[in-house]
């Protein structure tokens, strides 16, 4: 019963909920990349090269000259164009990665700044005086107005 309780905690606590929810969104992502790839920017490329579709390059590891279709799609090849493919999937989602992440850290550093003024200007700028009890400046260690020493010089004298 013990061990159902603690999987319940693990599974409903925020960051597992959270890593699902990009995890899901990752996979959405992948799919539109692929379909950016495949679909817009490769074609234009293969028209470039001369009407070649990158999904079909490839190096047959045998003879080819004497197969029909069917024994040539079974034929061992490697598969460079799909090849070539991913890599750009992934140069592009690795692309997009980057600016989120320096977006997001740009958004830290301002929100970082942000608060460390507000505990600047939370921090106290003057202190009472113990004999008239006026308002003098922090660092001071003389009342201006009554004369008095302030904070340790106070206490030495």
């Amino acid at each position: 019963m013990k061990i159902l309780q603690e999987f319940k905690e693990f599974a409903v606590k925020g960051n597992v909920i959270d890593l699902a929810v990009g995890v899901i969104i990752g996979g959405a992502f992948g799919k539109i990349v692929t379909s950016l790839v495949n679909d817009v920017i490769m074609p234009p490329i293969g028209a470039l090269l001369g009407e070649v579709d990158f999904k079909d390059l490839k190096l047959y590891l045998v003879d080819t000259e004497a197969m029909s279709a069917e024994q040539l799609a079974e034929a061992p090849a490697i598969l460079y164009g799909s090849f070539i493919n991913t890599v750009l999937d992934f140069l592009i989602v690795a692309l997009c990665i980057f600016f989120m992440v320096k977006g997001i850290n740009h958004l830290r550093r301002l929100t970082e700044k942000e608060k460390e003024k507000k505990e600047e200007a939370a921090a106290p700028t003057e202190k009472e005086c113990p004999h008239c009890l006026s308002q003098v400046p922090i660092k001071a260690t003389r009342c201006k107005y009554c004369t008095s020493q302030l904070g340790e010089a106070a206490s030495h004298g």
